[in-house]
C-alpha cells in the first residue's frame, strides 16, 4: 500500500483525532507531544520494500532500510520466545549510547522467514536522516575528535567481542558519528575478529589522519597489525595521545544549580543537589569541577536525610581525590580514576546503610538515594605541540538509580546515563525487549540506589568522557527526565544558553518551572554545567526572559512506583551529626612531600586520601552508636579496619 500523505498517530489513547501531519510537534487535537520514532530495518526483505510503501499498517518506508512508526504509542510486535541473534543487543543495552535497542519484528508476507528486525535508538537525525558515516567525516573532523572516535571504538572491543559481535567495528558504513559519538547502525555476527583486524581496518583512515597526529597514530596501528601488541598497551597508548590531544583546546566551564520541592501538595524536598543557588558564588576548590544531583528515597525525614549525606559525604571524598590527583607529575589512568569513584561510592552506600540499620528502619521505611555525579578531572598534562596544559578535559559521570544526564550542543541531545530500574534489568539479562518490558506495572521500580544494599553489590555506572566541544551538562532528578520532557524541550531552554540569549542562571529556574508545570507530581533538581572550548568568548549575555507556555495535557497514563509513606520521626542523632559537618575545609598536606609517580603508589594515596576524608563522620558515628558502628567496621576491608577503635 503506498502512502499519499507522511502522517503519524498522537500516543494519546483517548485522543479522539489521532492523525497529524508528521511535522507537527504536538497533536492539534489534545496538544499531546507528538512521536517520530524512525527504525532502521534488517531482514532479507527489507531492502525490496520501496520508499512510500506502509508495512503492517503502520510503518511507513521513508528511504532503504529507514522505516517510520506511524502509530509510536501501540506495542510492536514481539516474539514469545526471543531469537538467539537478539540477545546481544540485550546485553549489551549498558552500551546503549553506541549501540541501537530491537524494537520488534514484522512478518512480511506471512513467511517466517522474511521476519524483519526493527532497531530503534539508532544513529538517525530527528528528519529520519542518517548520520554521516565515520570514514566520511573523518576528513572534515578536529584533531581531537579523529582519536577521540578511535578511542570509543578500541573501549567497544571488548564488550564487543565477549558476545561474538566485535565485527560490528569493522564494517565502515555501519560506524556513524553524532558529533563526539561513535554510533552504531547494526551489530554483525561474524567471527573472532583479532585486535589485528582492527588495525588494519583502522590503515585506512590514519593515512588521511591529521599531521599533528598522524605519526602518532600510525605507530600504534602499526603495533596492532603486527598481532603482538597487548590490548591495554594499545588503550594506554592511545588514551595518551587523546589527552594530549585535548590537552591543547581552550576550556571554561561555569556551573549553576537548584532544588525545587514542586507542588503545593507534597510534603517537603527529598531532592539535594551542588551546586545549589549561590552556592556557586560561594569560594570552593570544587566549582566548578563537580556537579551533583541526589534524589532521596524513604519517606518524610529519610530520603531528605540520605540525599543530603550522600552530597556532603561525597564532596568531602571528591576534595582530596582531586587534590591527590593535581600533585601527580604523571597522567592517571582513567580505570585507577573510575575505581576510586566507585570506592567512593561505596563508603557513601555503606554510610547510609548502616545509618537505616541503627534507627531499625525496614521494608519501604529505608531511606536511601539515587545520584547521578559530574567531576572534571584537570590534570596536567604536556600538550602535543610540547607545551604544559593544567587540563586535559576530562569528564567523569557516575550514576546509581534513575537521576539522569544528558549532554546537549545546538544541534542534538544525548542521554548518556542509563537507568537502574526493573525495566532495564529485564532487558539486560535478556528477558525481555525494552519496549515490552516497559509494560510492566513495576518497569520504573528502582534496582539499586546509594543505601539500599551493602557496598560490594552496589553496581555504579562510571564514565568517562573528554570535553571537545561546546555544550552543557544537565543533570537531573526523574521531577524533570520523566516523560521525555527533556528530549521534547531541550531547544528551548538549552540552546538559548548557547548562543549567549539566557543566563545560566536563568536556564535553572526556566526548567524547574517547567518540570513543575509538566511532571508536578514529584521534587526537581537541575544542575547545568555550560563548558565552552572555542577559542573565541561570545558576546555578553544579554538578559533575556524564558516564556513558558502552559498547555493543559491529555497524557498517556504511566504507571509509577507505590509512593513511599512519609515518617513523623526527627532525624536521628547520629544523621543529624553527619549533616552538620563542616566540609568547607581543604584537606592539609605536607608541602614537602613529593608526587607519588607510579599508579600502584598513588593508588594507595588515593584510598588513604578517600579514608581521612571521611575519618570525621566515622569518629562522630562511633562515639554516638558504638555497636553499629563496630559491626560496619568489621564489614570493612582488614587494612580499614585499622583505623576503627576497639569496641568498649
Amino acid at each position: 500500500m503506498i502512502s499519499t500523505q507522511r502522517i503519524v498517530f498522537c500516543p494519546n489513547p483517548i485522543c479522539i483525532r489521532q492523525i497529524n501531519p508528521v511535522d507537527n510537534r504536538v497533536c492539534a487535537n489534545c496538544q499531546t507531544p507528538l512521536i517520530r520514532r524512525y527504525l532502521w530495518v534488517i531482514g532479507s526483505s527489507a531492502a525490496t520494500i520501496t520508499p512510500g510503501e506502509k508495512v503492517a499498517d503502520r510503518y511507513e518506508v521513508i528511504a532503504p532500510r529507514i522505516w517510520l512508526d506511524t502509530q509510536p504509542g501501540k506495542l510492536p510486535d514481539i516474539p514469545s520466545k526471543i531469537p538467539k541473534e537478539i540477545i546481544p543487543y540485550l546485553h549489551l543495552y549498558q552500551q546503549r549510547l553506541h549501540l541501537p535497542l530491537v524494537y520488534g519484528l514484522v512478518r512480511y508476507q506471512t513467511e517466517a522467514a522474511n521476519n524483519i528486525l526493527l532497531l530503534e535508538n539508532v544513529p538517525l537525525d530527528e528528519a529520519g536522516n542518517l548520520y554521516p558515516a565515520l570514514t566520511k567525516a573523518w576528513q572534515q573532523t578536529t584533531v581531537v575528535r579523529q582519536v577521540y572516535w578511535l578511542w570509543q571504538i578500541l573501549q567497544l572491543w571488548e564488550p564487543l567481542s565477549k558476545l561474538g559481535v566485535a565485527a560490528s567495528l569493522l564494517i565502515p558504513n555501519n560506524l556513524r558519528v553524532q558529533g563526539w559519538c561513535v554510533r552504531l547502525l547494526q551489530l554483525q555476527q561474524s567471527g573472532q575478529p583479532t585486535l589485528k583486524d582492527l588495525g588494519e581496518c583502522w590503515q585506512s583512515l590514519v593515512v588521511n589522519a591529521k599531521t599533528q597526529v598522524a605519526n602518532d597514530l600510525q605507530k600504534i596501528v602499526q603495533q596492532m597489525c603486527n598481532g603482538k601488541a597487548e590490548f591495554q598497551d594499545i588503550a594506554t597508548q592511545l588514551n595518551t595521545l587523546l589527552l594530549t590531544s585535548a590537552a591543547e583546546l581552550p576550556l571554561s566551564i561555569k556551573v549553576a544549580g537548584a532544588s525545587d520541592k514542586g507542588s503545593e501538595a507534597l510534603i517537603q524536598n527529598e531532592d539535594t543537589c551542588y551546586p545549589h543557588g549561590n552556592d556557586a558564588m560561594i569560594a570552593d576548590a570544587l566549582s566548578p569541577q563537580m556537579a551533583i544531583v541526589c534524589d532521596g528515597i524513604g519517606g518524610h525525614e529519610g530520603g531528605e536525610v540520605a540525599s543530603r549525606l550522600a552530597v556532603q559525604s561525597v564532596k568531602l571524598q571528591i576534595r582530596a581525590l582531586l587534590q591527590e590527583v593535581g600533585e601527580q607529575a604523571e597522567v592517571v589512568p582513567p580505570d585507577l580514576l573510575q575505581q576510586q569513584l566507585e570506592a567512593s561510592l561505596r563508603v557513601i552506600n555503606n554510610v547510609i546503610c548502616n545509618c537505616n540499620d541503627e534507627q531499625k528502619r525496614t521494608g519501604t521505611q529505608r531511606m536511601a538515594t539515587t545520584m547521578v555525579m559530574a567531576v572534571q578531572v584537570p590534570q596536567r598534562i604536556q600538550t602535543s605541540a610540547g607545551w604544559d596544559s593544567e587540563n586535559a578535559h576530562e569528564l567523569y559521570l557516575a550514576n546509581v538509580g534513575d537521576s539522569r544526564a544528558y549532554w546537549i550542543t545546538r544541534e542534538y541531545c544525548q542521554l548518556l546515563t542509563i537507568d537502574d530500574d526493573v525495566a532495564t534489568r529485564e532487558v539486560r539479562q535478556g528477558r525481555s525487549l525494552y519496549r515490552q518490558a516497559l509494560q510492566r506495572p513495576d518497569a520504573t521500580a528502582l534496582t539499586q540506589a546509594l543505601g539500599t544494599k551493602e557496598g560490594e553489590l552496589l553496581r555504579p555506572l562510571i564514565q568517562r568522557l573528554i570535553v571537545e566541544e561546546d555544550g552543557i551538562l544537565l543533570l537531573c532528578s526523574d521531577g524533570l527526565s520523566d516523560n521525555y520532557l527533556v528530549e521534547e524541550s531541550w531547544r528551548d531552554y538549552a540552546v538559548p544558553v548557547l548562543t549567549g540569549e539566557l543566563t545560566l542562571e536563568e536556564a535553572v529556574d526556566a526548567w524547574i518551572q517547567l518540570a513543575n508545570q509538566k511532571n508536578g507530581h514529584d521534587n526537581v533538581s537541575v544542575v547545568l554545567t555550560h563548558c565552552r572550548v572555542s577559542p573565541d568568548y561570545l558576546v555578553p549575555v544579554t538578559q533575556k526572559k524564558l516564556q513558558i507556555e502552559v498547555v493543559e495535557e491529555k497524557q498517556v497514563e504511566i504507571v509509577l512506583e507505590e509512593a513511599l509513606q512519609p515518617e513523623e520521626s526527627k532525624f536521628a542523632a547520629s544523621s543529624q551529626v553527619l549533616l552538620d559537618l563542616d566540609i568547607s575545609a581543604t584537606t592539609q598536606t605536607d608541602d614537602n612531600t613529593q608526587p607519588q609517580r607510579q599508579p600502584g603508589v598513588l593508588l594507595l594515596r588515593l584510598l588513604a586520601l578517600l579514608l581521612g576524608s571521611t575519618i570525621i563522620s566515622l569518629f562522630a558515628w562511633q562515639q554516638l552508636q558504638p555497636q553499629t558502628f563496630q559491626q560496619m567496621c568489621k564489614q570493612l576491608p582488614q587494612a580499614v579496619q585499622q583505623i576503627c577503635p576497639p569496641s568498649r
